[in-house]
């Protein structure tokens, strides 16, 4: 029979043990081992750069990761609700709101973390026809004459480049025209966005005035800069679907109507209670509007297929390597 003092010893020891023995094992863990996980990702292939840093995060982990299924933001929801997806790092927290809450939200679902935030959204205008016509508001486009100057078509209407169905962007864009009095003076062209968009750069390019809506991070704000080619429009005031009207609207002291929003890390509920190393590494992973963005450009100027998006990929990890290593010891010491 073991004496209590020398249970206490061993019991010392054995803790001893155990405490040791991640600290030697911690960096060659991998907690993923046997495990396969499936990515689901928008079809923009503009957002497949993020997608392809967490994959290499998970690969470390010892995930094998499945290549991405792709659909639209609303199917992404729908997928990880329904298990046919185990995580994406596509939702935007407040713009697709409606989508998380109409799929179970929390019930279903785990926001991990804020893969990145600070994204913005709205409504800019060439700088010249800026100026000439002293355009500051969304607003100003209820005035016929001034909407007539960004005709496309020669309908007498303002052709705003605006966004995919599906993406739900598309839904505030309609929303505002009515909110701001413009459902009579400006026609909304719902995508292929990037199309249009060529179309939108070509006619600045030929010195013509544009309108168009876009998002940050991205390559369009690259190409046409904000301050210096174009110029955000403000709303008169922030008026939104869902009536949340407190939410912040406001960049650099302009209010630009939609609400300044975080892209989250999303993961299936029952997947991430099992898998709590890729659920802690999908909570820390976090990325830059302006690392995508350049990125972006990267892709827009002939960098654009899979390989190259894996190889952009690669080279931010090894770029910020450390910090990476961090994340991952933090995803083994959840497991």
């Amino acid at each position: 029979m073991i004496s209590n003092r020398r249970k206490s010893l061993l019991t010392a020891l054995a803790l001893g043990t155990a405490a040791l023995t991640p600290l030697h094992a911690l960096a060659e863990a991998r907690p993923g081992e046997g495990v396969s996980v499936t990515p689901i990702f928008p079809s923009i292939a503009e957002e497949h750069f993020r997608g392809q840093i967490a994959i290499m995060g998970l690969e470390e982990l010892g995930y094998a990761v499945e290549a991405p299924r792709e659909t639209e933001y609303a199917g992404i929801l729908l997928g990880l609700a329904h298990g046919d997806a185990d995580f994406t790092v596509h939702m935007w927290d407040k713009l697709h709101d409606d989508f998380y809450q109409q799929v179970g939200g929390d019930e279903a679902l785990v926001k991990a973390g804020d893969m990145i935030p600070g994204v913005l959204q709205g409504y800019l205008i060439d700088r010249a026809t800026a100026e000439a016509y002293g355009i500051t508001s969304l607003e100003d486009l209820r005035d016929p004459e001034i909407a007539a100057l960004f005709d496309a078509d020669g309908d007498g209407w303002a052709d705003l480049t605006g966004c995919d169905p599906g993406w739900g962007c598309e839904q505030v864009i309609d929303y505002h025209l009515l909110s701001y009095g413009l459902a009579n003076t400006v026609s909304h062209h719902r995508g292929p966005y990037f199309s249009l968009m060529d179309d939108t750069i070509a006619r600045h390019e030929r010195g013509e005035p544009i309108l168009y809506y876009t998002w940050v991070p991205q390559w369009i704000s690259g190409v046409l800069v904000p301050g210096e080619d174009v110029v955000w429009l403000e709303v008169p005031h922030t008026s939104l679907p869902d009536g949340n009207n407190d939410v912040d609207t406001h960049f650099n002291g302009q209010n630009l109507g939609f609400a300044v929003d975080t892209i989250q890390s999303l993961l299936n509920r029952d997947f991430a209670e099992q898998n709590p190393a890729a659920r802690e590494f999908l909570a820390r992973v976090q990325i830059t509007t302006e690392d995508e963005s350049a990125q972006n450009l990267r892709m827009q100027e002939g960098e654009a297929s899979p390989e190259d998006i894996r190889r952009h990929a690669a080279e931010w990890v090894e770029e910020h390597r450390e910090q990476f290593d961090a994340w991952l010891d933090e995803a083994r010491a959840a497991s």
